[in-house]
């Protein structure tokens, strides 16, 4: 991962970094096979350094998290999930976005 910015969430670490955390967090459900998801990894790093301190941010590869992608029901990636206070997301993102549009939705959970 190319900033420092964006941490690694794996089913071992999910509760604490994602569930528990005190800031919103965006979670980028991807795997290294995919283009789609690849070609989405620099716009993750520019919005984890945009908004570092705000929100977390981080990747959570499917294919060794398996578990937490059946739950959050995870049938296409990338896909970003943002949360906010519990296991729920407050926010959904299928496919490949824009930086544009993916702050636009980052900043109406940060509002709400």
């Amino acid at each position: 991962m190319a900033s420092e910015n964006v941490k690694e969430f794996t089913s071992g670490n999910w509760d604490q970094e994602v569930v528990k955390s005190e800031q919103p967090v965006v979670v980028d459900f991807w795997a290294p096979w995919c283009g789609p998801c690849r070609a989405l990894a620099p716009t993750i790093d520019r919005v984890a350094d945009q908004y570092a301190g705000k929100i977390k941010v981080g990747k959570l590869n499917v294919d060794d998290s398996q578990d937490l992608a059946v739950q959050y029901g995870i049938t296409n990636i990338p896909q970003v999930l943002i949360f906010k206070g519990g296991n729920q997301p407050k926010e959904r993102i299928v496919g490949l976005t824009s930086e544009r549009d993916l702050v636009k939705v980052i900043s109406r959970v940060l509002e709400s």
